[in-house]
């Protein structure tokens, strides 16, 4: 049995509410208990309990990235599972516990390979955990395929994606797919036996084509906004569709480029807050401190916050981090609460995750502590501190808080 942990004086987001300078009590790497400041100040602990004192911070559960290709210089492109464990290290500072190694659309051996990195890296983290992988293709529209290869698109085959399957050894979570493609209905229904999220994305749909999505269970969409059919008057697109249906929830970047914030600010709107999930779909070169910039392949530079490619000079993606969308979010007029959730428990209930995301007794004591600036300073996931920001650690005291 490990000692008790005590994070005390912050303000907390559970996932739910705001407890304002609460405590959180942690023990054998789960939440133990939560606390309102008049119960922390009755309460005995045990004598080996180690306090953290939050005074100035907010902390909240983990960050979950569900849609993230890289940071670092590390990317899924590698093929390589060291590659997904230098991920790992590299996203506690940014806030973020569990993240879904994100694979483009390629060929066939390729894509197998880094899906084999990922299964490859599992249990062997050491910084943010795996919670799955995010298939970013194969089966997408060619006529939105943003920066992917068209090489690597195909049309839907379900023996190509029972390999897929076999290959992830259970991690494939979430799957980029153009609900309007021939035999898609085929394809979903084995998905969700399989218990793999469809994200509607890289599509030219219909708004019926989306109907016909959602009725076979296409719930959920990719970078909302992005590489996706256009809104018309006469022809409302799946983007029509997923601003009309409520039942549809959307990834946002956040970055203020790949997404204007007035649509974001009118998305927050229009949509309930809990089907808002924030990505960053950041790429290998995001934070990169050194040496060549590269994507999916390809030379990449970086303008304004978005990466290039270096051919043509179109968008090939994002530089954002979780905890710098937290910040542009509630900088838009977004409340932290809200921004919170769409990092937190938002997706944790899309991938049903629910052991996390949460700060309440019983689940899994993924936590992060950043100031009013959006600066990180602390970052544990199971209980175990994974980052902790210069002086942090001078908020660790022995056994009196």
């Amino acid at each position: 049995m490990g000692s008790t942990l005590c994070l005390h004086g912050g303000d907390i987001y559970t996932g739910i509410m705001m407890i304002p300078e609460g405590a959180v009590v942690l023990r054998d790497g789960r939440i133990e208990n939560v606390m309102g400041r008049e119960r922390f100040a009755r309460t005995e602990f045990p004598g080996d309990t180690r306090f953290i004192d939050l005074k100035g911070l907010t902390l909240s559960p983990g960050f979950i990235d569900t849609h993230i290709h890289g940071i670092g210089g590390y990317d899924t492109f590698a093929g390589t599972a060291e590659a997904i464990l230098a991920m790992s290290r590299e996203l506690p500072s940014r806030g973020v516990t569990t993240f879904y190694p994100t694979i483009y659309a390629g060929e066939e051996d390729k894509m197998i390979d880094s899906i084999r990195a990922v299964a490859g890296a599992r249990g062997r983290e050491g910084g943010a955990r795996i919670g799955g992988i995010h298939l970013e293709g194969p089966f997408i529209s060619r006529d939105q395929t943003g920066v992917q290869q068209a090489e690597g698109l195909s049309e839907v085959d379900i023996k190509k994606m029972g390999r897929f399957v076999r290959a992830g050894e259970g991690l494939l979570s979430l799957m980029t797919v153009a609900p309007e493609l021939k035999n898609m209905r085929e394809l979903a229904v084995y998905c969700l036996k399989k218990g793999i999220v469809l994200s509607a994305g890289h599509t030219n749909a219909t708004y019926e084509n989306m109907l016909e999505g959602m009725e076979a269970g296409i719930l959920h969409s990719t970078h909302f906004f992005n590489a996706m059919r256009r809104l018309h008057h006469r022809d409302p697109g799946c983007i029509g569709a997923i601003l009309i249906h409520p039942e549809i929830s959307c990834e946002i970047i956040a970055d203020g480029h790949h997404v204007h914030p007035a649509l974001i600010k009118l998305l927050y709107r229009d949509k309930p807050v809990d089907k808002i999930i924030l990505v960053t779909d950041s790429l290998g070169p995001t934070e990169q401190e050194s040496g060549e910039m590269r994507a999916n392949g390809e030379r990449v530079y970086l303008k304004e916050g978005v990466f290039h490619r270096e051919k043509d000079g179109v968008i090939a993606g994002s530089s954002l981090t979780m905890i710098g969308g937290i910040a542009n979010l509630c900088s838009w007029g977004i409340p932290l609460k809200d921004a919170l959730s769409m990092a937190t428990a938002n997706p944790a209930r899309l991938l049903d995750r629910e052991d996390r995301g949460f700060i309440i007794p019983g689940k899994r004591a993924d936590l992060v502590a950043f100031d009013g600036d959006f600066r990180v300073n602390l970052t544990l996931a199971g209980g175990e501190i994974l980052y902790s920001a210069d002086g942090a650690s001078e908020r660790i005291t022995g056994n009196s808080p």
